[in-house]
């Protein structure tokens, strides 16, 4: 078999974390009241882009199949000139840099899983500033989800990231802001109130 690509390998993450997320949370769905900054709602990553988006990133195009592993277009640098020359004629490329947001969000408390992308740290390693995201490697490793996908953290209080690779719990309220930095772009920030070692729920 051969091997996939590193760009549809990048793409197949994505598409598989939303994915599961969606299969989660429609198992994992308990009623609960409504939210105050006090408390805490449980949510999944797809909770916080539109359905017009999830939509699409569930359905790529067949293109995406017909890029000869290797080539110019299979490389991460051309994909994303593409995804921008493209985004105005193609709802997927649209998807992967889409800013567009649930405004009904803003103001929720609310508890999500994800992994760190630190920003900003002190002499001894405590972490104050930092996107939270879905999954391992985004930002760092591999190109960023998309900004409706990255929440944007200022943590004054801090903590100490022992690896990247670990996933946390984080509890706060969220805020439908558009956060821009040289690493990615953010269409939504939080003020954290908890953060936890992830564990299943």
């Amino acid at each position: 078999m051969k091997a996939l690509s590193f760009y549809k390998t990048v793409v197949l993450l994505f598409v598989l974390s939303v994915l599961a997320a969606t299969t989660l949370q429609a198992s994992n769905s308990p009623a609960k009241k409504p939210a105050t900054p006090t408390e805490f709602k449980t949510i999944q990553w797809p909770d916080l882009m539109p359905q017009a988006d999830l939509d699409a990133l569930l359905n790529p195009p067949e293109y995406l199949a017909n890029i000869e592993d290797g080539s110019a277009e299979d490389q991460i640098s051309s994909q994303i000139s593409s995804s921008i020359a493209a985004a105005k004629d193609d709802r997927y490329q649209q998807a992967l840099v889409s800013t567009n947001i649930r405004p009904e969000m803003n103001g929720r408390g609310i508890r999500i899983p994800g992994f760190i992308v630190p920003l900003e740290f002190s002499d001894d390693q405590v972490i104050t500033e930092f996107f939270i995201v879905p999954f391992f490697g985004a930002c760092i490793h591999v190109p960023p989800p998309p900004p409706n996908q990255i929440i944007h953290v200022k943590y004054p209080k801090g903590f100490k990231l022992e690896a990247l690779y670990n996933p946390f719990w984080l509890s706060g309220v969220l805020k439908t802001t558009l956060i821009e930095n040289d690493m990615a772009t953010a269409a939504y920030a939080m003020e954290v109130h908890l953060v936890e070692e992830y564990a299943e729920p």
